[in-house]
């Protein structure tokens, strides 16, 4: 420790000043180059190793070096004594041995701009820093923050980040790919495909050189656009591995991503079937009848099985092994291209009797136009052609593994679809130059006669093959799949060639699906798939998923019959496609100034066209395969979005959520409040939501899909509040209440006391026309136990709410409301599970599972049973309304909201007013006609004639023992001594005041008996809440009104609106 520079004590304000000194200095703790422990182990220098920040010095100028001294208010930061690339910044003087750090930003805290501030997440071995806190930058500095270092855990030094980063330099990294080898060779082996061997010459022989090459422009125009898209997405911001998935499920969201992520993975995994089949089938025809193990199909499934083993072991052996296989694979397949337009310029005299004649306009005129047969039509043959298209995302599959994704992806991808491109066409337009379409392969078929009346090219060159239209010829585009074999220079290379496109394909799948699968198990969006996250190696690899998609593979290679599943392959790709394409229009439309790509070749049109046009192929590749993919698409976006996953990835979806809540907010804002639109919006002093149940549900059961809800907390306190925790906290909750499915928002203020907290959550809380109308309260239960003053405060939040034009709702449960008291260690009864995760869900880090469970006290069981009513289901009863005076009909309003719910179903209306005993069928004649028109079922209607008889003599005695303690009593002491403590205590009732009210306070009373009489069986009470007038009632007076109004009933909400219509009968 004596190694160390001392530092203040925590407790106690450095001093500014030294003695002797005119002015006071930092001193800069140097950080040594590379410290000698192991990065991850703590140096004996105790709690300075675990910060960020050194202790700071102050000493005399004097003892500082000439020019080393720094700002008097300022303190040295560790991370600044380093550049971004790693080396420290200092600077020697040529006439002084002194290192000075005077490059601009090291003489503070403050940090210059640095690349390693932004990282996502902090990396391996530090390749992340975290900047200087505002609070570090802005607090007083005798803060322990800055003098006992960072409290939010411990942080790698800057010397200690420097060090495990060299560390991990020498120990070699990951094997990463550029462009070329990464992306380019990767797409065109997968876009080369045995199409172009196989199936071309047949596809020109259908549709003629001019439509095939439309078929191919079609399909470099739907992959064009794609690859636009996909460049925009990936030089949107760094791009991880997961390909597809990853680029979809960041742009658009977990659902999507997701549903794509999933599909794509089992596309890429069956698609290794796929071409190992196509490749174990030509392995087959190659061999003679007697060449055969058993039979064709089981032979298939032997060499099938042989290929996919061989693939994955090259695969599992690491991603540079798999690189260099398919350089070799690209080198035959250039190879066999090249052979075969070298043999096309050598026509030989042999071959002409099997159509092949070399280049001939006259050849290249008749294959022009299209010859359809078989009831094929253009877009059966191009829905043939377009899976070959389906390989422009090998690349982008393999992103975690390429050096720099952002410039490999855009490059590799578009250079790629335009050599493969122009091959397809070349190809095509070279098949239909020199190929007929049906020869007989017999050398005896030519013409001795004369050629005038010749009408196809064959004939104009000497042969006759008329016979074939008949059928049965075996040469020609349309009949020989192996017709390029016969053009090129050498047979078997074309062979070597179809062995590459298949393989290279197979190979590409094979590691693109496990690479997908795994970035999509990382995300945890579907349960136990997490276990085909881990990855093995310095390169990550998904060995697992890599078994699975073998296992995948080698089912379907098995089965050998890949009719009915290919074309759900080719959808599922094509969905891919649409909705890489769909993001690129989805982020621009969203306007989002995190969407910056520095691809700028795109336009969200023609991203919107090219999802349209992938929508449309693929109901024109298989209407029945497009409607299964868009099913099973839809089926895993549900599942998704009702799981809620708990990732923020700042998707375009929310970013246009935003636009469209901020444009959706200012128009309404400019339209004026209209009675038939009116909603309860609902401000709810709930402190804490999951103190509060009973009142959280109870009006979330009347706002839900109807109107505002926000949870207003009001936290005082003495000590200087600390807005950070604040903030967080409100994070937290807000969390919690979508976790718990209470559509409310959380809004916590800070303030002296519970009134002006409350002023300022009804002054500011909400947004243009969503903000709060009415003010939601419990009853303060335990007002006769505390201290008056807090009375008083409440009562004038009531009048302030008032003020404000708010309307105001109380609810008293007898049992009381607040359950904050009973933590997560008590024995909870099995009827309140759902209540324990509730209330205990923040509080599960301060259990003591150790110590024995707590049992309920009775009270509190009680507490527990009235704080879970309103979250269940209500039993047949009713809702007794008490609409005893016109408050705009807030109190009829509620109720009715309450009954359309399913919980309150139930439930039935009854309603009471007042009236004269000889108007009773009027009044209630009156109230049926005026319910009807404003479309209100109720049950039972009943007048009350009556409330204004006095009350029973004991309940008045009880009202008078509750008001006895308030009263100021002013004729049994002198008027001066009268008014000092009026003043004092403004919350005392006068003898003027309580002969006054005299007639209230009776109601009241009588109201209480009346309740009690008529609806101590109801479900829930909802009254209309006595008015007091500011500055005459006193807070004690107007508190035992509701007290006495309220007493020994079920659930009652004293209700009383703004006296401003909330219903109308008008249409």
């Amino acid at each position: 420790m004596s190694d160390q520079p001392s530092s203040p004590p925590s407790a106690q304000k450095p001093a500014l000043r030294s003695p002797g000194s005119s002015q006071s200095r930092f001193q800069v703790d140097p950080v040594a180059d590379a410290p000698k422990t192991p990065p991850g182990s703590r140096s004996s220098a105790g709690e300075e190793s675990k910060s960020r920040f050194r202790a700071v010095n102050f000493l005399n100028p004097s003892d500082a070096a000439p020019d080393a001294g720094v700002n008097g208010d300022t303190v040295r930061s560790e991370a600044s004594l380093h550049s971004s690339t790693g080396g420290l910044s200092h600077f020697s003087d040529t006439h002084s041995s002194t290192y000075y750090l005077r490059t601009f930003g090291h003489n503070t805290i403050d940090a210059v701009p640095n690349i390693d501030f932004y990282r996502h997440t902090a990396a391996p071995l530090g390749e992340k820093l975290l900047r200087p806190s505002l609070s570090e930058l802005h607090d007083e500095l005798d803060k322990v923050l800055i003098l006992n270092g960072y409290p939010y855990g411990e942080e790698l030094t800057a010397a200690e980040i420097i060090t495990a980063k060299e560390v991990s330099d020498s120990k070699g990294g990951s094997v990463k790919f550029g462009w070329v080898k990464g992306v380019l060779i990767r797409c065109m082996l997968n876009i080369w495909g045995v199409m172009l061997f196989i199936r071309m010459s047949w596809i020109v022989g259908q549709a003629g050189i001019a439509l095939s090459c439309a078929i191919v422009l079609m399909a470099i125009v739907v992959t064009s656009i794609t690859g636009l898209s996909t460049s925009a997405i990936a030089t949107n911001g760094f791009v991880r591995g997961g390909g597809a998935y990853y680029l979809i499920s960041r742009s658009l969201g977990p659902e999507f991503g997701g549903s794509i992520g999933l599909i794509f993975a089992f596309a890429n995994a069956v698609a290794v079937a796929m071409y190992v089949v196509g490749f174990a089938e030509t392995v087959v025809e190659l061999l003679d009848v007697n060449a055969l193990m058993t039979d064709e199909i089981n032979d298939i499934r032997i060499v099938g099985t042989l290929t996919v083993i061989l693939l994955l072991g090259i695969s599992v052996a690491g991603m540079e092994w798999e690189a260099k296989a398919q350089i070799v694979l690209l080198v035959i397949l250039v190879a066999a291209i090249c052979n075969y337009f070298i043999g096309s310029f050598i026509p030989l005299k042999s071959k002409e009797s099997q159509g092949f004649f070399g280049y001939n306009a006259a050849i290249m005129m008749e294959n022009m136009g299209p010859d359809f047969r078989d009831d094929e039509t253009f877009f059966s043959v191009f829905a043939i052609f377009f899976p070959a298209a389906t390989g422009i995302l090998a690349g982008a599959n393999i992103s975690g593994d390429l050096e720099d994704p952002q410039s490999a992806i855009p490059k590799g991808t578009l250079l790629a679809i335009l050599i493969t491109g122009v091959v397809y066409i070349a190809v095509a337009i070279s098949n239909g130059s020199c190929i007929v379409r049906d020869a007989t392969g017999d050398d005896n078929d030519t013409i001795v006669s004369s050629l005038e009346n010749c009408t196809d090219a064959a004939c104009t060159l000497g042969y006759d093959f008329s016979i074939c239209k008949e059928g049965g010829c075996k040469y020609g585009l349309l009949n020989d799949f192996q017709v390029m074999s016969l053009v090129s220079g050498f047979g078997p290379l074309i062979t070597a060639g179809i062995f590459s496109a298949t393989l290279s394909s197979a190979l590409a799948s094979l590691v693109s699906a496990p690479k997908v699968f795994q970035a999509l198990c990382k995300d945890k969006l579907y349960p136990g798939m997490h276990v085909f996250a881990k990855g093995y190696g310095k390169n990550k690899e998904p060995l697992r998923a890599y078994v699975l998609t073998f296992i995948i593979g080698l089912a379907f290679i098995l089965i050998a019959e890949l009719n009915i599943i290919a074309p759900i392959i080719s959808n599922f790709f094509l969905a891919s496609y649409a909705l890489i394409n769909f993001s690129v229009f989805h982020a621009s439309l969203a306007n989002s100034p995190g969407w910056r790509p520095s691809f700028k070749y795109y336009n969200k049109w023609v991203s919107l066209a090219g999802a349209v046009l992938c929508c449309v192929v693929m109901f024109v590749i298989n209407w029945w395969a497009a409607l299964l993919t868009n099913g099973i698409v839809l089926a895993l976006y549900i599942y998704v979005s009702y799981k809620k996953p708990d990732v923020n990835w700042g998707s375009s979806t929310q970013a246009l959520m935003y636009n469209q809540a901020l444009t959706h907010s200012l128009h309404l804002t400019g339209v004026e409040d209209h009675i038939k639109n009116f909603r309860p919006q609902c401000l709810v002093m709930s402190g804490y939501p999951n103190s509060r149940p009973a009142l959280l549900y109870l009006v979330h059961a009347f706002t839900k899909d109807v109107g505002l809800m926000v949870c207003g907390h009001v936290r005082t306190g003495f000590r200087r509040p600390n807005y950070k925790d604040m903030m967080n906290e409100q994070a937290r909750y807000q969390r919690w209440l979508l976790k718990t499915r209470i559509k409310a928002f959380y809004t916590p203020v800070f303030a002296d006391d519970l009134r002006q907290g409350a002023q300022y959550l009804l002054q500011t809380t909400g947004l243009g026309r969503l903000k709060p109308n009415t003010l939601v309260f419990g009853f303060k239960n335990n007002w006769r136990d505390g201290e008056m003053k807090d009375v008083e405060t409440y009562i004038n939040t009531i009048h302030d709410a008032f003020d404000l034009q708010f309307g105001v709702v109380l609810l008293r449960l007898k049992e009381g409301l607040d359950v904050s008291h009973i933590q997560g260690g008590v024995s909870w009864p099995k009827w309140a599970n759902g209540l324990s995760l509730f209330i205990s869900d923040f509080n599960s880090a301060s259990v003591d599972t150790k110590k024995p469970p707590l049992q309920l006290s009775p009270a509190d069981e009680k507490l527990l049973t009235a704080s879970q009513q309103f979250q269940k289901k209500q039993s047949k009863g009713t809702i007794d309304v008490w609409w005893l005076f016109d408050d705009g009909g807030l109190t009829l309003l509620i109720p009715y909201l309450l009954t359309n719910k399913k919980k309150w179903r139930d439930c039935k209306i009854r309603v009471f007013i007042g009236g004269k005993i000889n108007r009773i069928d009027h009044d209630r004649r009156a109230m049926a006609a005026l319910l009807s028109k404003f479309r209100i079922d109720f049950s039972d209607i009943t007048v009350l004639g009556d409330i204004n008889i006095k009350p029973k003599k004991h309940n008045t005695k009880m009202f008078e023992e509750m008001i006895e303690p308030y009263r100021l009593k002013e004729d049994d002491m002198e008027q001066e001594a009268a008014e000092k403590l009026k003043a004092e205590e403004p919350w005392r009732i006068t003898d003027n005041e309580l002969e006054l009210y005299r007639a209230k306070s009776n109601r009241q009373i009588r109201l209480n008996e009346l309740l009690k009489e008529h609806s101590s069986t109801a479900n829930l009470i909802v009254t209309t809440m006595p008015l007091a007038r500011k500055g005459t009632v006193s807070s004690a007076l107007y508190m035992t009104w509701l007290d006495t109004l309220t007493k020994d009933l079920p659930p009652i909400l004293l209700v009383r609106g703004n006296h401003q219509s909330v219903l109308t009968f008008y249409s």
